[in-house]
C-alpha cells in the first residue's frame, strides 16, 4: 500500500536551466528501513506530474493496466557498507490555547460566554528498535492544528463517518486497515472496517447524559504507541495501543471512562507479493463505574483473517476474509446494543429477539471476491459478503448495520489509449442484491456509468441507478418496527470537470432521485471553482444546493396509553445550502498558510404525518400507511445554521521542527421552527451569532540522535 501520510524528515530543491527542470532530493538513511548487510539493492521509482501537459512520466515505466506498484519498481544498485541507524527522534512540544466558549445556565451575574486559557506540553517519539522495527509514540498529544469536521445534519438511522485527520493516526496506519463491505460496486465507500481510529479520543459517550458546560468535546489521549516492522521475508506486523483518560461531567459522574484501545496486525507476502495472508486482532477495555456500566461495554474484541492470491500475469485475484466479534458488559448495556440501529433485535417477526439477561454478544462476518483487475480492456469483480445478526465492531471499528447478505457484480470496459475525442474512457455496469441473513430481500438494483477524459483535458461522467427492481423491504426504516416495503427508484447523476491546468478551472456535478411512486424526489447541484494564481497561491470554492422531498421520513415511534406502538412517518421538505472555501499559500518551502471555511444552512418542514398500517408490505404505496395524529409538542420544522473555519500558519524553522499558529472559529444555532425566512436572512443571522474562538500556538522541536 502507498502511505501518503509518511512524514519523514527530508529536503528537496529544484532548478530550471538550459537543460530543463531538475529536482534533487535529500533523504537521510536514518529515515529509511533496511537490513544489516554489506550490499543493498533498493526498490526505486520516480513519478513526475507535468500539470501543463496533464501528463505523468515515470521511471521505470509504470503500467496502470497492471495491478500493483511495488512489483513494477526498478532496482537501485551500488549501495554498500551502510550501517542501519538505531535512530532516536524526539519532538517535544508546548501548546498555548485561548478559547471563548458558551456556558449553560447563564444569569445576570454569570455571563453566557467565558474564556479559558490552557498551557500543555507533550512529545512525539520515534525509535528504531532494530533495522526492521520502529516504535512511534506520543504522550499527551494535541491536534489543535487539525481541520474541523464538515457540518452535517443526520436524519438517518446510521452513524456518520468522518475522515481521520490527526497526523499520528494517519502515518503508517494503512497496515492496520481491515475493510468490511469493501467491493468495487461501492468503491469501498461505506468506510466500514475493524479499525476506525476516530474512536480513540472521541467525544465523551455520555456527554449528553451527564455533561455540563465545562465538559470537553473530545477525550484526552494520555499516550499512544505504534510498533511496526517488516522483515526481508515479506512479513509486515504492527501493534497499536492507546490509552484515553477519564472525563467527568456533573460532579462525580463519569462521561467517558479510562479506556485502552489495542490493534495487532500481521501480513505475510507470498510469491513475491503476488499472494498473501494476514490476521488482525482488536481489543477495547474500559474501567467502568456505576455511572457508565449501564451504557458502555466493558470489553470488546474482534479478530479477522485474510487471504489473497493474484495469478495469470497478475491480472486476476481471488481473496477471502473471515471476521469475528465479541462484546462483554452488563445486561443493561447489552440490551441497549441489541436494540440499536446496528441490530434492531426488537423488530417484530425477526428470527432473533432481545435477551435482557445477556452479558455478551458474538457475531461473525465473511467475504469472498474474485475479479480481473489488469490486462486488456476488460475488468470485472464479483463478491459475496455476509454479516451475522450479532456482528458488531463499533467500539473500535465502524459498522453501520449487521444481519445482511450481499452479492454484487461489477464489469467494465477500460480504454487507456487516446482515440478520437477522448484520451481515456471507461464504461461499467453493476448489479447488487442484498438480503437479511434470514432471507428477506432488502435491495435488488443495477446501474450503468460512463467516464471519459476528453482531448481538451476536460472529463465527463454520467450514470444512473435503478433501485429495488423487484419487491424489497426496509428493515431499518421503522427503527425497530415492522418491515416496510420499498418502492422502485431511479437515481441519475453526472458531472463535468474543466481543464485543471488553467488559471481558473472548475466543474459542475448533479444528483437526482425519484422514488416512492413519485412522492419522494431529491436533487442537488454542486458547482466549484479552482483558482491557481501561481504555484504558491491556490484557492477553491465549492457550493452545494440540495432539495430533498422525502415522503417517507421517519418521524418517531410513540406509545399510546394502552401500550400500543405507533411507527410514524412524515413528508419532509428540506433545503440545504453549504459552501466550502479553501485557500493555500506557500510563502517559502518552509512557511505556509491554510484557510478552510464552511458556512452551512439547512431547513426543513414536516407535514402529512402518518403511521405504518396493518399492511406495511402492501403493493400499493398508500396502503402501507394510515392517518395518525402526532403527540402534542412534536416538531413541525427545523433550521440548523453552522459556520466552521480554520486558519493555520505553519513554519518549519529547522528540519523537522515546526511552529503552528492556529485560529479556529465556529458559530452555530438550531431552531425547532422554520418561519419561511430567506436564505439571505439565514446567512446574515449566521454571521451575527456569537462565535466560539480558539487561538492556539504550538511549538515543536525535533531532536535526532
Amino acid at each position: 500500500n502507498e502511505d501518503e501520510a509518511w512524514d519523514g524528515v527530508w529536503d528537496v530543491a529544484t532548478r530550471i536551466d538550459s537543460v530543463g527542470w531538475t529536482a534533487e532530493f535529500r533523504i537521510p538513511f536514518s529515515q529509511l528501513r533496511y537490513a544489516n548487510k554489506q550490499v543493498h539493492v533498493f526498490g526505486f521509482g520516480v513519478w513526475r506530474d507535468i500539470e501543463r501537459y496533464k501528463e505523468r512520466t515515470s521511471w521505470p515505466l509504470y503500467r496502470p493496466a497492471q495491478s500493483g506498484i511495488s512489483s513494477q519498481l526498478g532496482t537501485l544498485h551500488g549501495i554498500r557498507d551502510i550501517t542501519p541507524f538505531r535512530r532516536l527522534e524526539i519532538t517535544p512540544y508546548t501548546v498555548a490555547k485561548n478559547s471563548s466558549i458558551a456556558r449553560t445556565g447563564a444569569t445576570a451575574g454569570s455571563p453566557a460566554w467565558g474564556r479559558t486559557q490552557k498551557m500543555s506540553a507533550g512529545a512525539d517519539l520515534k525509535y528504531g528498535v532494530t533495522p526492521n522495527l520502529t516504535l512511534d509514540a506520543t504522550v499527551n498529544p494535541d491536534f489543535g492544528q487539525v481541520e474541523a469536521d464538515p457540518a452535517v445534519v443526520n436524519l438517518s438511522a446510521f452513524e456518520v463517518f468522518f475522515n481521520e485527520r490527526r497526523p499520528f493516526f494517519l502515518e503508517g496506519t494503512a497496515l492496520y486497515s481491515f475493510a468490511l463491505n469493501c467491493y468495487i460496486v461501492v468503491d469501498c465507500g461505506t468506510n466500514e472496517g475493524l479499525f476506525y481510529s476516530r474512536r480513540i479520543g472521541r467525544s465523551p459517550a455520555l456527554r449528553d447524559l451527564y455533561g455540563n458546560s465545562t465538559t470537553p468535546t473530545s477525550t484526552s489521549i494520555a499516550a499512544a504507541t505504534k510498533l511496526t516492522g517488516r522483515t526481508n521475508s515479506g512479513l509486515s506486523f504492527g501493534l497499536l495501543d492507546a490509552v484515553t483518560q477519564r472525563v467527568t461531567g456533573d460532579p462525580g459522574k463519569t462521561v467517558e471512562p479510562t479506556t485502552n484501545f489495542a490493534v495487532f496486525r500481521v501480513q505475510q507476502d507470498l510469491r513475491g507479493g503476488e499472494a498473501g495472508i494476514g490476521v488482525i486482532a482488536t481489543a477495547v477495555n474500559r474501567s467502568l463505574d456505576s455511572w457508565t456500566e449501564p451504557y458502555l461495554h466493558r470489553n470488546a474484541y474482534a479478530t479477522g483473517a485474510t487471504f489473497r492470491n493474484r495469478f495469470y500475469k497478475s491480472q486476476y485475484e481471488f481473496s477471502a476474509q473471515f471476521t469475528g466479534s465479541r462484546l462483554e458488559g452488563s445486561p443493561e448495556v447489552l440490551a441497549r446494543t441489541q436494540r440499536n440501529s446496528v441490530h434492531f433485535y426488537q423488530q417484530p417477526g425477526d428470527e432473533v429477539d432481545v435477551d435482557t439477561t445477556r452479558t455478551s454478544l458474538m457475531g461473525h462476518a465473511e467475504q469472498v471476491k474474485f475479479g480481473k483487475y489488469g490486462g486488456g480492456i476488460t475488468r470485472f469483480e464479483t463478491s459475496l459478503v455476509r454479516q451475522s445478526a450479532g456482528f458488531d465492531v463499533n467500539d473500535i471499528g465502524f459498522l453501520q448495520r449487521a444481519d445482511q447478505l450481499n452479492w454484487s457484480t461489477w464489469s467494465a470496459l477500460t480504454f487507456r489509449n487516446a482515440r478520437g475525442i477522448y484520451r481515456w474512457a471507461q464504461v461499467n455496469a453493476n448489479h447488487w442484491e442484498t438480503w437479511t441473513t434470514s432471507g428477506t430481500r432488502l435491495d435488488n438494483s443495477f446501474n450503468v456509468n460512463g467516464h471519459m477524459g476528453l482531448v481538451n483535458n476536460w472529463d465527463v461522467h454520467l450514470g444512473g441507478t435503478m433501485s429495488r427492481v423487484t419487491p424489497s423491504f426496509c428493515d431499518r426504516c421503522t427503527r425497530g418496527g415492522p418491515l416496510l416495503r420499498q418502492s422502485r427508484g431511479f437515481f441519475p447523476w453526472g458531472g463535468v470537470n474543466t481543464d485543471s491546468r488553467r488559471t481558473v478551472s472548475g466543474g459542475l456535478w448533479f444528483n437526482l432521485g425519484f422514488t416512492d411512486e413519485g412522492n419522494t424526489k431529491s436533487r442537488s447541484l454542486e458547482p466549484y471553482v479552482n483558482l491557481r494564481v501561481s504555484t504558491r497561491l491556490q484557492a477553491n470554492v465549492g457550493t452545494r444546493f440540495a432539495k430533498n422531498v422525502n415522503d417517507m421520513q421517519w418521524f418517531g415511534n410513540f406509545a399510546d396509553a394502552q401500550g400500543g406502538q405507533h411507527y410514524s412517518f412524515a413528508h419532509l421538505d428540506q433545503k440545504t445550502v453549504s459552501t466550502n472555501i479553501r485557500l493555500n499559500y506557500t510563502a517559502t518551502p518552509r512557511l505556509s498558510f491554510e484557510f478552510y471555511g464552511q458556512p452551512f444552512v439547512t431547513k426543513g418542514t414536516y407535514s402529512d404525518v402518518r403511521e405504518v398500517s396493518a399492511t406495511p408490505d402492501a403493493d400499493a404505496y398508500d396502503d402501507r400507511f394510515q392517518p395518525y395524529t402526532a403527540p402534542a409538542g412534536s416538531a413541525t420544522s427545523f433550521t440548523v445554521t453552522q459556520l466552521r473555519t480554520n486558519a493555520v500558519a505553519r513554519w518549519e524553522y529547522r528540519p523537522g521542527s515546526t511552529l503552528f499558529v492556529v485560529w479556529a472559529h465556529g458559530r452555530q444555532d438550531q431552531d425547532d421552527q422554520y418561519d419561511g425566512r430567506s436564505w439571505t436572512r439565514d446567512y446574515r443571522e449566521l454571521f451575527g451569532l456569537h462565535p466560539n474562538n480558539t487561538f492556539l500556538v504550538k511549538f515543536a522541536y525535533w531532536i535526532n540522535r
